[in-house]
């Protein structure tokens, strides 16, 4: 697949005609309800002309060093950028910790280690290193995964979530949970259950992470019926080792990176979301090349034919000159709302920012929102429809849903029933994402719609990485930094000694 693309002009089922920019991939930006006479117009894209240039030639730059203007890491010294560089598979890339094909062996050998080998994994980590783990999983693996047979999952073992936040409820039901699943193992098959911990924290000193990883591994190896083993996921510097890695290299732990110069939330392409790709089997090459195809798409210098500067500037000119700061990320399908929520950090954290990059304060970004179809529209949209008018809805949908399912025309006596029946769940989804559409352009609301032509791999590099390209060419724009997040470190500057005085009072 190459990836060329087109603006192009077509005729839907009613005739109407709508714009989207299409790749050669299938991968479609339907903006028809975004852009043109009484939404963003031709007018306000020629304002941000120039802009738009120089975000242009600073992703080139990106590209090329890793360099980005006035960025500082959170200790304030210059730090690269290279989570473009992510989608490509190199022996240089090796040289950064990024994907190379050792790398990618690295995660293939893990994937057949555990094949029966482990019964069950316990991912943990917060932010970046949970929400797009979770992405992976939920649409390749589901909602009943574990509770899926071995022979079913190909030998692959029970995938668990955890680390994401300080709740003891929930921490000890995974451990009473995977105990329960140790003792029927051990009385069916005479032997211990097995759990893999992949603890992640690229400072090794994540509360949220720390603490559930440490509660879990002495429960685990205090219990006789439990065979643990740890990977730590971190910062690979061997010469001045992060909490974690220094563990891992003390109990001889085996390890992946998370690299230098990418952030947690666009770590979903280097070994913290390929980790959990490689556990439930998920085709990490087809992953990174739906990635790769949509960088060099998003190379070419015609906005009409880039899809994340198109996105990025039709939003920016959206809320600049229109006030529609917030977003509603609304794709079509159960399994994809943890999309739309590993979408809420990437746009918050990258675009939320007080200063600008000269220290001017603008107090900038959309605010993101999270929304499903069709549930939502039973619950949200009363308010997207007739609300303020400061909302872009954005829809994701999938053209062609594999085993999709007929709706029976079972109660042929019921007229009502009768009527929705002869048509897939995946058409009556789509009419129902149309219908929706139709109506908020009705009223004046702005929305889009982002096409996969299936919920594969492939397409959901595509669009993961345009995604994340959008929200670099708008901080370009806004002129903030999109790869810091420095109001996040507020609150750890508070947590620490209120932890302190916590443990003291406490006589530790």
């Amino acid at each position: 697949m190459r990836p060329s693309s087109d603006k192009k002009i077509f005729a839907n089922k009613k005739g109407d005609f709508n714009m989207a920019l299409t790749l050669q991939s299938g991968f479609s930006f339907d903006y028809d309800n975004l852009f043109g006479e009484g939404k963003v117009t031709q007018a306000d894209l020629d304002f941000y002309k120039e802009d738009l240039k120089k975000a242009h030639e600073a992703m080139k730059v990106m590209r090329e060093s890793g360099f980005i203007k006035a960025h500082l890491s959170k200790d304030g010294a210059p730090e690269k950028v290279y989570f473009s560089k992510l989608p490509y598979i190199t022996e240089e890339n090796g040289k950064l910790n990024l994907n190379s094909p050792d790398s990618i062996k690295k995660l293939h050998d893990f994937t057949e280690h555990l094949r029966n080998n482990v019964d069950a994994v316990v991912s943990l980590g917060i932010g970046g290193s949970f929400l797009g783990n979770k992405v992976l999983f939920d649409v390749f693996c589901g909602e009943f995964w574990n509770t899926w047979t071995k022979e079913k999952r190909k030998g692959l073992p029970k995938v668990y979530f955890s680390g994401q936040n300080i709740d003891p409820r929930r921490t000890g039901d995974i451990i009473n949970h995977l105990k329960a699943m140790a003792e029927v193992t051990k009385s069916h098959e005479g032997r211990k259950y097995k759990v893999c911990l992949i603890c992640i924290s690229k400072s090794g000193g994540t509360l949220d992470t720390m603490s559930n990883f440490m509660v879990m591994y002495d429960e685990f190896m205090k219990y006789d019926d439990i065979d643990v083993e740890v990977v730590a996921v971190t910062d690979p510097n061997m010469e001045k080792k992060t909490l974690l890695k220094q563990l891992a290299c003390d109990m001889n732990w085996p390890t992946f990176a998370v690299p230098d110069g990418v952030g947690g939330r666009f770590t979903v392409f280097c070994e913290v979301g390929l980790s959990t790709a490689a556990v439930i089997g998920m085709d990490i090459e087809k992953f990174l090349e739906g990635a790769k195809h949509m960088d060099e798409a998003c190379q070419n210098d015609d906005i009409w034919q880039n899809p994340a500067m198109l996105n990025a500037a039709l939003k920016f000119a959206a809320a600049q000159k229109h006030g529609r700061n917030i977003e509603v990320m609304m794709p079509y399908g159960d399994y994809l709302k943890s999309l739309s929520e590993w979408y809420i950090q990437l746009l918050a954290e990258s675009l939320g920012k007080q200063f600008d990059k000269d220290g001017k304060e603008v107090c900038y970004g959309r605010t993101p929102l999270v929304a499903v179809g069709t549930t939502d529209m039973h619950s949200q949209t009363q308010q997207h429809q007739e609300g303020a008018l400061d909302k872009v809805v954005q829809f994701i949908k999938v053209a062609n849903w594999k085993n999709d399912l007929t709706i029976p025309n079972v109660f042929p006596n019921y007229e009502r029933l009768a009527g929705i029946s002869g048509v897939t769940m995946g058409e009556a989804l789509e009419v129902a994402r149309q219908s929706n559409s139709d109506a908020l352009k009705s009223n004046k609301r702005f929305n889009a719609c982002f096409t996969l032509p299936e919920l594969n791999e492939y397409h959901l590099g595509e669009l993961l990485y345009l995604l994340a390209m959008s929200v670099a060419y708008e901080g370009e724009l806004a002129n903030v930094d999109a790869f810091n997040q420095p109001g996040v470190e507020a609150y750890k500057r508070i947590m620490g000694p209120k932890l302190s005085e916590l443990r003291k009072s406490k006589g530790l």
